[in-house]
């Protein structure tokens, strides 16, 4: 419960900043912080059915949905499920569904071509429960796909913060992160192949770039 209040409030935040329908729109499919920079959904390797891991306002998952892509996004907050459901639930073969990641993948009986993460659930479960999760709900010669920030060299695992700040109730909130190389190890114990790691620079170098991993079951 205290996780969900967290991604409540912040997608209260995060509902105020994202625009009308028409800027998601024209802004299309992207994996990192900056508008119209990097790849777009062809890291995804054109697939017949997706599901984005914490999928936040939908706007991705809409995108897929508008090329014919039968496509799924789950998210941990109400309130971003119910403002995507707003914003896309009249888009053909879009659906949001109100679910934590390892729960849904662990109970459903849907299988994927393709399974993504931008700056979502991936970057906030631990990799020892969700990346076999995941191998389990992907097709043959599935794809899995998540961008996140870079670690902080010589700190890598889990990462922890306060949800609340300093002052309030006390709610502990887990990332993980690990190196390029780090996470070529993780996926490809659990038997993916084909893993790329690289962080993708920023438009200005000056500022923080984005992870990108990309890997393929056998």
């Amino acid at each position: 419960m205290g996780m969900e209040s967290y991604w409540d409030r912040y997608a209260a935040g995060a509902v105020e900043k994202i625009g009308p329908v028409e800027v998601s729109i024209e802004k299309g499919f992207g994996w990192t912080q900056y508008d119209n920079h990097g790849p777009a959904e062809e890291l995804l390797c054109q697939p017949d059915k997706t599901l984005e891991l914490g999928c936040g306002c939908g706007d991705n998952v809409a995108y897929l949905a508008r090329k014919g892509i039968d496509a799924t996004g789950i998210d941990l907050s109400p309130v971003q499920i119910k403002t995507a459901g707003e914003r896309w639930g009249e888009v053909p073969g879009a659906r949001f569904v109100l679910r934590e990641a390892v729960d849904y993948l662990k109970t459903t009986d849907e299988t994927y071509d393709a399974i993504y993460s931008i700056w979502g659930a991936f970057w906030f479960t631990d990799p020892r429960r969700l990346v076999p999760a995941i191998r389990d709900r992907l097709n043959p010669r599935g794809v899995l796909v998540f961008s996140q920030a870079p670690a902080v060299e010589g700190c890598y695992g889990a990462q922890g913060m306060y949800g609340n700040g300093f002052n309030g109730k006390v709610l502990p909130v887990q990332r993980w992160a690990y190196s390029e190389e780090m996470w070529k190890g993780i996926l490809m114990h659990h038997g993916f192949l084909d893993v790329e790691a690289r962080v993708l620079e920023a438009p200005d170098p000056e500022n923080l770039g984005t992870l990108i991993v990309t890997a393929r079951l056998t």
